[in-house]
């Protein structure tokens, strides 16, 4: 083990040492690293890079802290371990953290004052993935300095509304899990530019997700996604789009019906299209407070307005000249066909506006949209 350890640090250089797939135990590393630790006492060049994966650790050894307070990585994917114990928070300058494929996700799972530690304002990237978190931790929403943050393959059931804490998140990924979700507030992360949750269970993007003006990626593969919303044009930046394996099919266009609508709606509809004035003292309040929810009909060739009963309607948007994009739109009335043609257009003509929409949409604005 020693000789094997010697001539991994001296091929990787001295300010690495690489100890993987060595299949060592917890305490047989202990032992190499106080050794190794007490030769470089007094030495001027610093370990930075630790390389422990793919052995057979049970817990962080304790001569971490003590013995290499340096290290800017820490490698120890492909281990036993449950926790990260408190020889993690010693690293006040470690940069890089790698745990990915352990037994990580019960109580304890990370070392209690970590919000609170250099580690803060130091780790910037944090990959746990691969291993049994239920939901993401407290404390790693209080890393701020974070630009890459992997917690795939898990069993998260949810994005916590925190997640806008990151603000200098980079890149996050989520893919294989339980997500059903995605909050608004993921869209409150300026500096995003790569965004994967593929491999869950969302049903809908939230139209705020718009807001993402970095984002250069966005995977959202093998979902149950039968729509956009029309502001994933906003995505100026966007360069890859993965939408296969979601039911973005026909079939579930047909599905969406109208129901006729109240009177209270049919009341307010006349009030609002023909510009009827009123005072609070005219009106029933719930008919009041019923015409201060309604919303302006999106097409521009349509007066109307909706309410909290709307017509939805499925449109394709043509990206790149290969792929239509389901973008969702809410509509005042069956009638009002589409946002971009007036009702009394005809197929050819409603193509036709279709194609002048589409046209406006620059074809560099996606360089990859992935349907199947």
């Amino acid at each position: 083990m020693e000789e094997a350890g010697a001539a991994a640090a001296a091929a990787a250089g001295e300010a690495e040492l690489n100890w993987s797939r060595l299949s060592v135990s917890t305490e047989t590393l202990e032992s190499e690293l106080e050794a190794r630790a007490e030769e470089r006492r007094g030495s001027r060049e610093a370990l930075l890079r630790l390389l422990l994966p793919h052995n057979r650790l049970v817990s962080l050894p304790r001569a971490l802290g003590s013995g290499f307070p340096h290290l800017q990585l820490l490698d120890v994917s492909g281990n036993a371990l449950t926790a990260l114990g408190p020889e993690l928070l010693a690293l006040s300058g470690l940069r890089t953290l790698l745990a990915r494929n352990n037994r990580l996700g019960g109580p304890g799972a990370l070392p209690k004052g970590l919000a609170q530690s250099p580690l803060c304002r130091s780790l910037q990237v944090l990959n746990l993935s691969g291993n049994l978190f239920q939901e993401v931790p407290a404390s790693l929403l209080e890393l701020r300095a974070l630009h890459t943050l992997s917690l795939g393959g898990n069993q998260l059931q949810s994005i916590p509304a925190e997640i806008e804490n990151l603000r200098s998140l980079e890149c996050l990924y989520l893919g294989g899990n339980f997500i059903k979700e995605i909050p608004p507030e993921l869209a409150n992360l300026p500096s995003l530019n790569y965004l994967v949750l593929c491999d869950n269970k969302i049903q809908s993007v939230p139209p705020q997700l718009a807001q993402l003006h970095s984002l250069r990626s966005l995977s959202l593969h093998n979902n149950l996604l039968t729509y956009l919303p029309r502001e994933i044009l906003n995505l100026i930046h966007l360069e890859e789009l993965s939408l296969r394996g979601n039911p973005l099919v026909v079939r579930f266009v047909r599905d969406l019906t109208y129901d006729p609508p109240t009177l209270l709606e049919l009341a307010a509809r006349t009030i609002k299209i023909r510009n009827i004035s009123y005072t609070p003292y005219d009106l029933p309040g719930n008919l009041l407070k019923y015409l201060s929810s309604a919303s302006n009909c999106p097409n521009p060739k349509c007066g109307g307005v909706y309410f909290d009963c709307c017509v939805r309607q499925i449109k394709f948007v043509d990206f790149c000249g290969k792929y239509r994009l389901p973008l969702m739109h809410y509509l005042c009335s069956p009638e009002c066909s589409s946002p971009c043609s007036s009702a009394s257009h005809s197929s050819t003509s409603q193509s036709e506006s279709d194609s002048e929409d589409e046209a406006s949409v620059a074809a560099h604005r996606m360089q990859k949209v992935l349907l199947g």
